[in-house]
C-alpha cells in the first residue's frame, strides 16, 4: 500500500503515522533516539507490506500489470489501490479526504525534524501537490505515475499503466474493497493499534 493508505491504517494515532510514513527510509532495525511511538509506525508499516505482499487478492490484481511493469508492478498497485482508498473515502472515514489530507501534512510537518531526509523531501512534493487528496482521481494518480517513471529514468512509462487501469476499471476496484476489509481486519488486531478507540 502507498502513503494514503500506510497513514490511515495509522488509526490517527500521530506517532503511528510519522512512523507508517518514514518506513521506508528506514533499513534494518537500527531506531536509536526514536520515540517508542514512532517506532512502533515503522513496525507497523512493515507488517502491512508483508501482509499486502503476499495476499491472493492483490497478487491477482498486481498480475494484471506484472507483463508490461514487471518489478513495478506491485509499485503501480500500491498506487492504484491508494487511489480506490481515496476515491471512495467517505466509505470508511466520516472525515472528508481533504480534510484527512490537512490532518496528515500537519501530524508531518510537527515531526519534521525526525524524519529521515528523504523522507523530508517526499514531504514537500506530497504537500506542495496535495497527493494525499489528488489520488482520488485518474488524474491525479497519472501526474504521480509521470514523475515516478522520471525518477527511474524512463524504465518504463508508468503513466501508461492507466490504459489498462481504465479498461478493468471496476474489477480491480472490487477486489480493492475485498483485499482492504481483510487489511483492516488484520491491522485492527496488531499490538500497535489494539489499545486504540476504533
Amino acid at each position: 500500500m502507498n502513503y494514503l493508505a500506510h497513514s490511515f491504517l495509522s488509526f490517527q494515532k500521530p506517532d503511528i503515522i510519522v512512523g507508517n510514513f518514514m518506513a521506508d527510509s528506514m533499513h534494518g532495525n537500527h531506531f536509536d533516539g526514536l520515540p517508542a511511538g514512532i517506532i512502533k509506525g515503522i513496525r507497523l508499516h512493515r507488517k502491512i507490506d508483508s501482509f499486502t505482499d503476499t495476499h491472493l487478492v492483490y497478487l491477482s490484481s498486481k498480475h494484471r500489470f506484472r507483463q508490461e511493469f514487471d518489478k513495478y508492478s506491485g509499485v503501480l498497485m500500491d498506487i492504484i489501490y491508494d487511489h480506490f482508498l481515496a476515491k471512495n473515502f467517505e466509505r470508511y472515514s466520516s472525515v472528508s479526504l481533504q480534510d484527512y489530507a490537512n490532518g496528515v501534512y500537519k501530524i508531518l510537518k510537527n515531526n519534521f525534524d525526525v524524519l529521515p531526509e528523504n523522507a523530508k523531501h517526499f514531504y514537500g512534493y506530497m504537500t506542495e501537490r496535495n497527493i494525499l487528496y489528488h489520488y482520488s482521481s485518474l488524474e491525479g494518480i497519472e501526474t504521480v505515475l509521470t514523475h515516478l517513471s522520471h525518477r527511474i529514468k524512463h524504465r518504463y512509462e508508468l503513466q501508461s499503466a492507466i490504459r489498462t487501469l481504465k479498461n478493468e476499471y471496476a474489477d480491480i476496484e472490487e477486489e480493492f474493497f475485498a483485499f482492504f476489509n481483510d487489511l483492516l481486519n488484520f491491522c485492527k488486531i496488531q499490538p500497535e493499534i489494539t489499545n486504540i478507540q476504533l
